[in-house]
């Protein structure tokens, strides 16, 4: 009995002081160490191209091809959107007209309730981002604005631009890194489609 109400008082003081400790413990961070450590222009690009893989952003916007374990990237077509020599099918069934989402195989182009969407070119090159600004980029991620400009539509679907909403800046600007340094590809994705009847 008297080993048990040992291991109690000492338990009980134990949490009673780590308690006492934790309440009048009121150091806050500095300044300093509230702030991200400003990152180098490469390291920018490491972070965005981290960012762009974690994201899912080659799903969608890399054409791919079949391979030995199922559908692979195309290296050279990387994040260069829907191909603009694919013929364009009639994706429009009667499922999508009650709701249903249809998806080309590699996934560059989709067919909704929204119409028919496809990939935007993320490439460096004219016919995607290339003169786009960091200020248009950060409009078109977390405003959905097309092309990241006012007075434009919204960007369809199946982009998650409501997941985009809060992303940081910082996030925001490494991406934009990432994108203007890889290879340029000259491809320009066609037009939305509306839905049937508009």
């Amino acid at each position: 009995m008297r080993k048990n109400n040992f291991v109690w008082l000492f338990f009980g003081a134990l949490f009673l002081t780590l308690l006492n400790f934790s309440c009048t413990n009121n150091s806050k961070p500095t300044a300093e160490a509230a702030q991200p450590a400003e990152l180098s222009a490469e390291e920018l690009v490491v972070r965005g191209e981290y960012l762009v893989t974690i994201m899912g952003c080659n799903d969608c916007h890399t054409p791919k091809r079949m391979g030995a374990n199922g559908p692979e990237l195309i290296p050279e077509l990387l994040l260069s959107g829907y191909p603009e020599d694919r013929p364009i099918m009639d994706l429009s069934t009667e499922m999508t007209q009650q709701g249903f989402a249809t998806f080309y195989p590699d996934l560059t182009g989709s067919s909704g309730p929204w119409g028919m969407s496809f990939a935007a070119n993320l490439t460096p090159d004219a016919t995607g981002i290339g003169t786009w600004t960091l200020d248009q980029f950060k409009k078109a991620m977390k405003e959905g604005k097309y092309k990241g400009l006012d007075g434009t539509r919204a960007l369809l679907p199946p982009m998650p631009v409501e997941n985009f909403k809060n992303i940081e800046d910082e996030d925001i600007a490494a991406i934009f890194a990432y994108l203007k340094s890889i290879k340029p590809v000259k491809n320009v994705v066609p037009a939305a489609v509306p839905p049937t009847g508009m």
